[in-house]
């Protein structure tokens, strides 16, 4: 995971000693959860779920790897999953104008800018009719 994480070009980080392998653990194993996208072998994407302040940590495709529905499917199962733990409605926040940018708002994220470089964007839990 931390691999994938230092590997990618948009949304980098300025300080890669800022997120530890103990961050990590925490959101696999305490504070949330994570899944895994594999291709050839090997993991080429991640997403992690934080329980604690219903939001997506992380999500982060291999370069080289994007455009294939991996980002799209560890989305979905990470807001499936904290809906599933009784939340409302979920966030994120991202930087502004990047390929992530686009990505969110295309999957029906709405968009909020917090600042000039960083956008904020949350999901309502879908509502479900019994009408018939």
């Amino acid at each position: 995971m931390s691999r994938i994480r230092l590997a990618v070009t948009e949304n980098a980080l300025r300080d890669p000693t800022r997120i530890t392998v103990a961050m990590y653990e925490d959101y696999l194993e305490r504070s949330g959860r994570g899944w895994v996208a594999e291709a050839d072998g090997g993991i080429v994407g991640f997403s992690c779920a934080d329980n604690v302040n219903a939001s997506i940590w992380a999500l982060f495709i291999q370069p080289g790897q994007e455009g294939r529905g991996l980002g799209k499917a560890l989305l979905e199962r990470a807001a499936n999953w904290l809906f599933a733990q009784g939340h409302a409605q979920i966030r994120l926040t991202t930087g502004a104008g990047t390929r992530a940018d686009r990505f969110y708002a295309a999957q029906g994220w709405r968009r909020a800018p917090v600042s000039a470089t960083e956008i904020a964007y949350t999901l309502a839990r879908p509502v479900v009719s019994l009408a018939p």
